[in-house]
């Protein structure tokens, strides 16, 4: 009797489970990767028969000296860590609702697509790829929450992400480990190999084409490594489809690392030391669950997600046969020409957001005080220049002085601009964090010195500290 009720639950939880997850698929109009619910073991017996694995086995056990079994530990060992356990409940019940209810508290939200029939279009039995720029921790969220109503996103996600509870969030949610800077061919051999295995099945990926963080707001060159892994999947006999490459990009008004990333600009002796790090963070913490309680939290603006036209990899290689074919020393060489095709086209799609194009009309001045009418003035042109261009200028149908007000928000309550009258004062201090913001627009204006109104305050300050003059492209 007892092991009957057993087996019953048993058997009512599995039927629960699996009604849940057919709803969550029915409910987002799923186009689900099943390779994603194949079982952990299965994808580690696959990696363990695979050729090239068994040959970068031997030829670790005769560069180490070790053992065949010491070999084949590792390799298990580097399977468990990066192979993830997708859950469909998981991505969808926790996770979906989790990342909704953080980003509409922090954010308000908008997607654009450059040309959504093509997108939409493409064949199933393709693989897609989406390569993104990287500007937030938060973009992981953002991009799944944006995209959640039709495809699962799998990432790379790097060693932060390896404490728990994240790990087992991260792997539920079909995200795979990669360490970062590990030099071990053994282990870079799994990395492929898995990569590959995923994208010849079809799992729909993101990857982050800057391989971090960018700094000073501008994007960063781009590293091929993982895009390489996954393009050469096209060389596989058996695999017959296309590989897309999808341009994303992504803009905020409030980037939530923004000041720590620019604290890594510095020399090490003026970084502030890791209790104050950490003091900060919790003080920052404190004070927004208090703002949360009490009802007076206030939204950091915008963040934006627009999508750009497909790449097919067959056209490319089409056009340059046998690239994917040369070796390593030969063959990056291509595909960073390949890469930077993409980083062009998601420059070229960056969302305008309030605030950087407030930030680059403010510092375009080059002055401590800038007048509001000529501020005015200023984004008046900007915006009809963005919408000349086709710039993805969020809400372009919207007055100057509109623009000012949504981006002026966050700028007062950040403390990096005050208004004195009908005046904007930048605080010198906080220009580098301005021209962070502003560096990630500023390709898409227009260049050209301003003929200023002079008044004492509002000639040109020299002394107002950069972000880095090494480091970035002047403002005009």
């Amino acid at each position: 009797m007892v092991l009957w009720t057993i087996r019953s639950t048993r058997r009512a939880i599995i039927n629960r489970l699996n009604r849940s997850i057919l709803r969550a698929v029915h409910r987002f109009q799923l186009r689900l990767d099943r390779y994603k619910l194949v079982s952990k073991r299965t994808v580690r017996d696959k990696l363990m028969i695979d050729r090239a694995i068994r040959d970068a086995m031997q030829e670790h056990c005769r560069e180490r000296g070790v053992s065949e079994m010491d070999a084949r530990v590792r390799v298990e060992h580097y399977i468990d860590e990066i192979v993830p356990f997708f859950h469909v409940l998981s991505y969808y019940k926790i996770g979906y609702n989790i990342s909704r209810a953080v980003i509409r508290l922090l954010y308000q939200v908008s997607s654009e697509y450059q040309d959504r029939k093509a997108l939409d279009t493409l064949p199933r039995n393709d693989v897609v790829l989406y390569l993104m720029n990287h500007r937030s921790n938060a973009d992981y969220i953002v991009a799944a929450y944006v995209l959640a109503h039709g495809v699962s996103i799998s990432y790379a996600v790097g060693e932060w992400a390896r404490v728990w509870p994240l790990e087992y969030v991260f792997k539920s949610f079909g995200a795979y480990f990669v360490r970062r800077g590990f030099h071990d061919s053994l282990y870079h051999t799994v990395l492929e190999r898995y990569v590959q295995l995923i994208t010849k099945h079809g799992v729909t990926q993101g990857i982050f084409l800057e391989g971090g963080l960018t700094k000073t707001g501008m994007m960063c060159p781009p590293r091929v490594g993982l895009l390489d892994y996954s393009v050469r999947t096209i060389l596989d006999p058996d695999f017959t489809g296309d590989i897309w490459l999808v341009p994303v990009a992504i803009n905020y008004d409030r980037v939530l690392e923004d000041r720590s990333l620019i604290m890594e600009l510095l020399p090490d002796h003026e970084r502030p030391g890791r209790l104050r790090q950490m003091t900060t963070v919790l003080h920052y913490l404190f004070f927004n669950t208090v703002r949360l309680l009490t009802g007076n939290l206030k939204r950091y603006g915008r963040v934006a997600v627009n999508f750009g036209t497909p790449i097919s990899l067959k056209n490319w290689t089409a056009q340059n046969p046998d690239a994917l074919r040369l070796p390593r020393e030969e063959r990056l060489p291509k595909l960073q020409q390949l890469a930077g095709r993409v980083m062009d086209r998601i420059a070229d799609i960056m969302p305008v957001t309030p605030v950087p194009l407030v930030a680059a009309a403010l510092l375009s001045f080059g002055a401590t005080v800038v007048q509001k009418h000529a501020l005015l003035e200023l984004l008046d042109q900007y915006r009809d220049h963005l919408r000349l261009t086709g710039a993805k200028l969020v809400q372009k149908d919207r007055a100057a002085e509109v623009i000012l007000d949504r981006a002026w928000l966050t700028l007062r309550m950040r403390r990096l601009v005050v208004r004195e009258g009908e005046n904007f004062v930048i605080q010198p201090a906080q220009r580098p964090l301005l021209e962070y913001y502003a560096n990630s627009v500023v390709h898409l204006l227009p260049k050209g010195n301003l003929e200023m109104t002079m008044i004492p305050a509002a000639e040109r300050d020299i002394s107002l500290q950069h972000l880095g003059d090494a480091e970035r492209t002047p403002l005009t």
